[in-house]
């Protein structure tokens, strides 16, 4: 077996161990002990498995969104110290209920997928003619992500930022588990293609050049210096819904606002 270098440090792996995908392709996935990173080497079966960019076994997609809105305005309420000038963009937008949720508490929020269809976001498409953004949000996609270097790269790039928050499984440093041993490896749809322990993700931080931030689900890389202890109480969970409505009062819900736009934009175009 030809072995691919790591997509993070680009050094030695080695087979980690051969896995079943989409219940047909038998898989075999790498481990660089350098990086603490686990990968599919030749991730061949991908278009067949984003057939549906959404899975439908994902039955906590709703919840997942409104509690990651609420953990995403807290952290850029406290730690980034929003206060109504900041643009931000989710860059795995999937159908745009997050990016909509964010609007509603006050944020001036765009939404960008390659893969999926914006449902939720609709006219709030990010483009770079609507100048840089603060940070950028990929929640559940670095797994996805062939390359996670090149991905979290063009997403900083393409929007003008130097943050980026995103949301992905881990394992234990150093502890690589085997295919039984972890449900997050997702062989049944086969979008999870990479794999990172918190040793491994400051690694990549390290490669990117940016500081990193361990925040419970979520993780934050970032070119600013954010002082521990706004890092510290943005992060805490119980303080995430109180922070979130104070944004949502001092910001403003984005709701009339958005309509109003979206309804002018519908007129126009009928005549």
């Amino acid at each position: 077996m030809n072995l691919t270098p790591c997509r993070i440090c680009g050094g030695t792996s080695r087979e980690h161990f051969t896995a079943t995908v989409l219940g047909r392709y038998d898989v075999p996935f790498q481990y660089c002990e350098a990086c603490d990173h686990i990968f599919a080497a030749d991730p061949y079966w991908l278009e067949e498995a984003y057939s549906d960019a959404v899975v439908a076994t994902d039955t906590d997609i709703a919840v997942r969104n409104i509690v990651t809105a609420l953990k995403l305005a807290s952290l850029y309420r406290m730690a980034l110290n929003e206060r109504g000038q900041g643009r931000y963009a989710d860059v795995a937008g999937g159908y745009g209920l997050l990016v909509r949720l964010l609007r509603d508490l006050g944020f001036d929020c765009f939404w960008s997928d390659r893969y999926a269809q914006n449902l939720f976001a609709r006219g709030f498409e990010y483009d770079s003619a609507l100048g840089p953004c603060v940070a950028i949000s990929a929640m559940e996609a670095v797994e996805h992500a062939v390359n996670p270097r090149e991905f979290i790269t063009a997403g900083l790039q393409d929007c003008g930022a130097d943050t980026i928050v995103f949301s992905t499984g881990i394992f234990a440093d150093g502890q690589p588990p085997l295919a039984k041993q972890w449900d997050y490896y997702a062989l049944d749809h086969g979008q999870h293609i990479a794999f990172f322990s918190h040793r491994g993700l400051a690694r990549l931080a390290e490669r990117l050049g940016l500081h990193y931030h361990a925040l419970g689900r979520l993780h934050l890389m970032t070119q600013r210096k954010i002082a521990p202890w706004r890092l510290k109480l943005a992060s805490n969970p119980l303080l995430a819904v109180p922070v979130a409505l104070q944004a949502m009062a001092a910001l403003g819900s984005r709701r009339n606002q958005d309509q109003s736009q979206l309804l002018k934009a519908l007129r126009q175009s009928r005549t």
